[in-house]
C-alpha cells in the first residue's frame, strides 16, 4: 500500500498545491487503495496487485487535461504561456537561428570570396593584366554585398524576436504544456548531439585542404585551400547557430533555476565570443593577405577554440566557487 502512495506522491511532486489538485490526489489515492484491496481479495499477490493498480493509473497529464483542472496556482500574478504562444515562439526562434546562421555564413563567405578573387587574379592571364586596385575590386565588392545582406538578416531576425522579450521574465507554464515541450526536447536531443558532432568535425577537418595543397607544393593553389577552410568553418558555424537556437528555445520555455543562474554566465560567454572569433578572423586575414602565411595561419582557429574552451571552463569554476 505504501508503494502506491509513494508512486502517487512522485506523480504530483512537481504540481502546484491547488485545491483541485489536492482533491484529485485524495480521490486517486482512495480509488487506487480500493482497487488494490479488491485485487488482493481476488487472490492476487501484493506485487501483482500493485502492478495492476499502477498500470491502470494512466498518464497524469492526460487525466488533468480530461478533467480540465487548472495547474497554475491562483494569485501567482505571473503571465501564463499558452500552447499557441509556445509553438509560435519556437517556430520564430528556429527561423531566427536559420537567418542568423545564413548571415554569419555570408560574412565568412565574404572573406572567402575576397581570397578567392585574389587567387584568381594572381593566377590568370586576365588578372595579371589588371592593376592592383582593379584586381582587388571584385573581391571587395562581393565582400560588401554579402555583409550588407547578412546585416539585413540580423536586423530582421532581431525584430522578429523582439515581441518575445517578455519570456526573459518569470512566467507560468501549464503542466500539460510543459510535459509536451519536454517530450519534444527529449526527441530533439539526439539531433542536437549529432549536429554538434558534425560541426566540431567540420572545424577539425577544415585545414585538410590547406595541408594537402601545402604537401603538393603548389603555392598557386593556396588561396583555394583557404577558401575551402573558410567554407567548412561557415558550415560548422551555421550548424552551431541553427541547432543552438532550437535548443535555446526549449531552454527558455522550460526555464528552471539553473537556467536563470546561467544567464549571466551565458552573457559573459556571448560577449567573449563576439570579440574573440571576429578577432581570430581578422588576424587570419591579415596574416594571409599581407604576410602570405596561408600555409600555417589556419592554426589560428584551433588555438582560438582551445583558448575559448579553457576560458569557459575557468569561468565556470570561478562562478561555481562564489
Amino acid at each position: 500500500m505504501e508503494t502506491i502512495k509513494n508512486y502517487l506522491d512522485n506523480m504530483f511532486t512537481n504540481l502546484p498545491k491547488t485545491n483541485e489538485l489536492i482533491k484529485l490526489y485524495n480521490d486517486l489515492l482512495l480509488n487506487m487503495e480500493e482497487k488494490y484491496k479488491e485485487l488482493k481479495n481476488d487472490g492476487k499477490s501484493e506485487n501483482e496487485a500493485i502492478g495492476i493498480v499502477i498500470s491502470e493509473f494512466g498518464n497524469i497529464d492526460e487525466l488533468i487535461n480530461e478533467l480540465e483542472i487548472d495547474t497554475i496556482e491562483k494569485g501567482s500574478g505571473l503571465p501564463t504561456i499558452t500552447l499557441e504562444e509556445a509553438n509560435e515562439f519556437m517556430t520564430t526562434k528556429k527561423k531566427s537561428g536559420f537567418l542568423i546562421g545564413i548571415g554569419v555564413v555570408l560574412c565568412i563567405l565574404g572573406a572567402a570570396t575576397l581570397i578567392l578573387f585574389d587567387g584568381i587574379m594572381n593566377n590568370t592571364y586576365l588578372g595579371k593584366r589588371l592593376s592592383e586596385d582593379a584586381q582587388n575590386l571584385p573581391g571587395v565588392i562581393s565582400l560588401f554585398v554579402l555583409v550588407v545582406i547578412a546585416v539585413a538578416l540580423f536586423i530582421y531576425s532581431g525584430m522578429k524576436l523582439e515581441k518575445y522579450k517578455y519570456l526573459k521574465e518569470p512566467f507560468d507554464l501549464p503542466i500539460s504544456l510543459k510535459s509536451n515541450i519536454e517530450q519534444k526536447f527529449k526527441a530533439f536531443s539526439p539531433t542536437y548531439m549529432i549536429s554538434t558532432i558534425l560541426g566540431v568535425s567540420l572545424c577539425i577537418l577544415s585545414p585538410v585542404a590547406i595541408l594537402i595543397i601545402d604537401a603538393l607544393g603548389n603555392e598557386s593553389l593556396e588561396n583555394y585551400g583557404v577558401v575551402a577552410l573558410l567554407t567548412m568553418i561557415a558550415g560548422a558555424v551555421f550548424i552551431f547557430i541553427y541547432f543552438g537556437n532550437i535548443k535555446k528555445s526549449y531552454s527558455i520555455l522550460l526555464k528552471t533555476d539553473n537556467f536563470s543562474k546561467e544567464k549571466t554566465e551565458d552573457k559573459v560567454s556571448e560577449a567573449v565570443t563576439a570579440i574573440i572569433w571576429p578577432l581570430a578572423v581578422i588576424i587570419f586575414l591579415i596574416s594571409g593577405l599581407i604576410f602570405n602565411k596561408w600555409h600555417i595561419n589556419w592554426i589560428i582557429f584551433p588555438i582560438t577554440g582551445i583558448l575559448f574552451g579553457m576560458f569557459k571552463a575557468v569561468h565556470k569554476i570561478i562562478k561555481g566557487n562564489k
